[in-house]
Formats: C-alpha cells, sequence, structure tokens
C-alpha cells in the first residue's frame, strides 16, 4: 500500500485518479498543502469523496520545527522541552508531555485529519535531522515520555506511531540527503535505542515508522527495507502486531534500494505494509510498481481518527482551554 503527497492545496484532475488506485491508501499533507483550519478541513474532505475506498489522511504535527499547520494552531513547542523540564520535575514535565499529545491530536483530529506520525522516540545524541525533535538523550527518560505520549493521543482518539524504528538519534547524517550508518551492535542497540520502542509498544502504539540507516552488524540493509529488522526483531522477537510506515522513499538514503521501483520493491517485500510516497513527481512511477501485487487497504482501518468534535466542539472543551494555558509555561521553559 502507499500513502503518497499531493502537490498543493486543492486537488488536481491527476490526484483524483490517483486516489482511484486499488494500492493508494491515504495522503500525506504537508505545509504546501495548507492555508487555514478551513481549507484543510475542506481538503480532508475532498479527498475521502474523491476516492472509492477509505482514505488515511496523515501530517507530521510534532511541534518545533516539523509543524505543518501553523495559523490558527497552538504553536507547539519541541520534545525536548519536555526533557529539560523533567531534570527538575519529572512528574511535572510528563503530565505536559501526555497534554502537549493531547492538544497536537485534537487539533488535527479537528480537522478531519487522522493521523499525525508521532511521537519521535529517537534518543537526543545529536543526529541532525532529529535534534530537538527528541525527548532526551536517557533511554529510560525517552521511555517514560513514549508511555506518556501515547497515552495522550489515545486520548484524543488518534493512534500513535512510533519512529523512527530502531532508533535515529545515534548517528550525525540526515537521512533526507545522505546515508547514515550506525556500527554498533544488537546488543548496545537492545540496550539503548530499543527502550523507547520497547515501552511504546507495551504502551498500545499503533504503528511504527522505519528509519532509513543501515546497521551494519544486524544486517546489511537499510532498516527501511530489512527483512530482519522487520520481521525478525520487530515482530518476532518485540511482539508488534501494529501497521509498519516505511520513512519516505524520496529521502537520499533510500536511493540505496536503487529507483522509484526498487525502492518500492524492497520495502514492501521486507515486510513494510505502508510506503510512504511524499513527493507527487515519484507517485505515478510508485502506483505503477504494485501494478499485479495483492495489497490490503483495510489493514488502515485501525488508524483512522475516533470520535472527533469538530473546531466547535474542541473550543467549547474546558481540557483545550486548560492545555493551551499549560502551553504557555512549556514555552517560557523553552525560552
Amino acid at each position: 500500500m502507499l500513502v503518497i503527497g499531493i502537490a498543493g492545496r486543492e486537488l488536481t484532475a491527476q490526484e483524483r485518479d490517483w486516489l482511484q488506485h486499488d494500492a493508494c491508501a491515504g495522503v500525506i499533507l504537508f505545509t504546501r498543502n495548507f492555508a487555514s483550519r478551513e481549507q484543510v478541513a475542506e481538503l480532508s474532505a475532498a479527498i475521502r469523496a474523491a476516492a472509492p475506498r477509505p482514505q488515511l489522511i496523515c501530517v507530521d504535527q510534532e511541534g518545533g520545527r516539523v509543524q505543518r499547520f501553523r495559523e490558527g494552531y497552538s504553536a507547539l513547542p519541541p520534545l525536548d522541552v519536555f526533557g529539560r523540564h523533567h531534570a527538575q520535575d519529572p512528574r511535572g514535565a510528563l503530565a505536559a508531555a501526555r497534554e502537549h499529545a493531547w492538544l497536537m491530536a485534537s487539533e488535527v483530529r479537528a480537522s478531519g485529519v487522522d493521523l499525525s506520525f508521532a511521537p519521535v522516540v529517537d534518543l537526543g545524541r545529536g543526529n541532525l535531522a532529529i535534534g530537538d525533535r527528541a525527548f532526551a538523550a536517557d533511554p529510560e527518560v525517552v521511555a517514560d515520555f513514549t508511555r506518556a505520549y501515547v497515552e495522550g493521543m489515545h486520548s484524543a482518539g488518534m493512534a500513535a506511531t512510533l519512529k523512527h524504528f530502531p532508533g535515529h538519534g545515534s548517528v550525525r547524517e540526515d537521512t533526507h540527503f545522505d546515508a547514515a550508518i550506525d556500527q554498533r551492535p544488537l546488543e548496545v542497540l537492545r540496550s539503548e535505542d530499543l527502550v523507547p520502542f520497547v515501552a511504546g509498544i507495551e504502551a498500545g502504539a499503533d504503528a511504527v515508522m522505519l528509519a532509513h540507516v543501515t546497521y551494519p552488524q544486524v544486517a546489511p540493509e537499510p532498516a527501511g527495507y530489512s527483512p530482519r529488522w522487520i520481521n525478525g526483531i520487530l515482530r518476532d522477537e518485540m511482539g508488534f502486531r501494529g501497521v509498519v510506515f516505511s520513512d519516505d522513499i524520496g529521502m537520499a538514503a533510500a536511493h540505496s534500494a536503487g529507483g522509484v521501483k526498487a525502492r518500492v520493491d524492497a520495502h514492501l517485500d521486507a515486510g513494510c505494509d505502508v510506503v510512504l510516497v511524499c513527493h507527487p513527481e515519484l507517485v505515478e512511477e510508485s502506483l505503477a510498481a504494485v501494478e499485479g501485487r495483492r495489497l490490503n487497504t483495510m489493514a488502515l482501518a485501525g488508524l483512522v481518527g475516533r470520535g472527533a468534535l469538530g473546531w466547535d466542539g474542541l473550543l467549547a472543551d474546558g481540557r483545550y482551554g486548560s492545555a493551551r494555558a499549560d502551553l504557555g509555561g512549556q514555552r517560557e521553559r523553552q525560552a
């Protein structure tokens, strides 16, 4: 299955055709697709109306520098704010992270969007792509925040996606632009980067997104298209039964698999349920690549958002006002 990117703030005729394809299971939205709360809700409705089957509408609304919807939405701080708060007040920091999750998910759901790919559970150890998107460097601290964040998202009716498995935080390179290789053995990864993923799975996380990082002491290929990482470790050893997403196959580190068809095939053959094709210019070739495959788009049914109040209902919810007030304190800590 594919989750695709679209070019602008309204569907084109070609994009409506893409949504007819049996393999198209959803759409991921970016800043290029955003103008206002009302426009996002209209675009989400148009996507659903144009497709012959349910579509999963997604976004990256983490907070900090990765927040695609801004005007009319809470200015969410990055996750490392909570890690810094944790040093002085662990319980307060975890409670604040839980409310951050609820607030983020509630606003996204009020807009007719099902899923924000969150939380980032990578360790904060200097990776150029992760940076302040990580809670902290300590695996046990990140594990505690992971449990709290999953709980907060679930309380807002949103599924939780742990990313980027098995851990993107301990290498320097940004896989959007470069290949990344982590030379540590599996025993070290189990005691460090995998700890938050174990916690998140135990907390009921619904999905996992793979990293385009290679761990040569574990498997020769990047984790995103590694049968050992997906089937041998994530599913068999760790017991994960949810949905497995690739990261975007347009990223530079994904090119190691070859051309577009080779990338799609490699990820699906290795055990990914869904391939992210975020760049519209890659969608046509990606859809052609899955012709003839048996695909079950209903596998994503459990990720569809639940219980959305809409903006009127959310604005009338007392918890919303309280969460936004707490957000002011978080921003002060960030400053």
